[in-house]
């Protein structure tokens, strides 16, 4: 289906090597697009590219720290070079310090914001000329369902995830005009690394998430390949400045 082709386009993907992030690294890569995987660990950025390229795609590495402006000019520079546009971006890239916030220092805070919002931007900010000057894009945010609930262990991550949706409204606004769309995902409780360790520091999360989800599992990360595809391509043209949840129902079921 055209609408969801992404063949010569190429898609750079922050935090791609694992997760959620490598599950839509996938979901583009299937869909035909060539993609640039970016994060700070070398061996999982490896085998991160392996697959794609197992998939069929041309994939490249990338190691950047996303808080770094320079790193991440020198990112999409790199990108453009070896591959050509980028075309998507895909802000994915985070991080979590689970603390009540009596407990979590001013240094703890800043380093969750930059690491899940600062980046967002960052990156968002360097693609921009790129896209414009091809004449449009997509742009796809990682922010979470705690960008519109509480929880009394995760403060910094929590403001910093609501900052997501909020700065996607304001470039989507921002960037209509040039043909960009930028959306945002909100994932529930997916099946990933940060996650696990959750399950092992919170007691009973895993019952509860159970409990509460109406598809009675957790998430994984192929559930965003579709996804992927949807949001980066013609298909999802006339939807920008949206928040989707993907959690399975958690949401909306009490």
């Amino acid at each position: 289906m055209k609408a969801f082709d992404l063949s010569q386009k190429v898609a750079l993907v922050t935090g791609g090597n694992g997760g959620i992030g490598l599950g839509i690294a996938r979901g583009l890569a299937k869909a035909g697009a060539a993609v640039a995987v970016a994060g700070r660990n070398r061996q999982k950025l490896s085998a991160a590219v392996a697959e794609l390229e197992g998939l069929g795609a041309k994939a490249l590495s990338v190691v950047c720290d996303v808080t770094d402006a320079a790193a991440v000019a020198a990112m999409v520079k790199e990108t453009q070079a070896r591959l050509g546009g980028p075309h998507i971006l895909v802000n994915n890239a985070g991080t979590n310090i689970r603390k009540r916030p009596e407990d979590l220092s001013a240094a703890e805070w800043q380093q969750v914001m930059d690491a899940n919002l600062t980046s967002a931007f960052l990156c968002a900010k360097a693609c921009y000329p790129l896209m414009k000057r091809a004449g449009g894009g997509k742009i796809l945010n990682n922010g979470s369902m705690l960008s519109i609930f509480g929880a009394p262990w995760s403060p910094a991550y929590g403001a910093s995830k609501g900052g997501v949706v909020q700065l996607t409204r304001s470039l989507a606004a921002a960037w209509a005009a040039d043909n960009i769309q930028v959306n945002c995902i909100l994932p529930g409780w997916i099946d990933t690394d940060l996650t696990r360790l959750a399950r092992r520091e919170v007691d009973g999360l895993n019952d509860h998430v159970l409990k509460r989800t109406p598809a009675a599992r957790w998430g994984r990360p192929e559930d965003f390949e579709g996804l992927a595809a949807f949001f980066a391509g013609p298909a999802s043209d006339f939807v920008t400045g949206a928040a989707l949840p993907v959690d399975g129902g958690f949401s909306i079921s009490l």
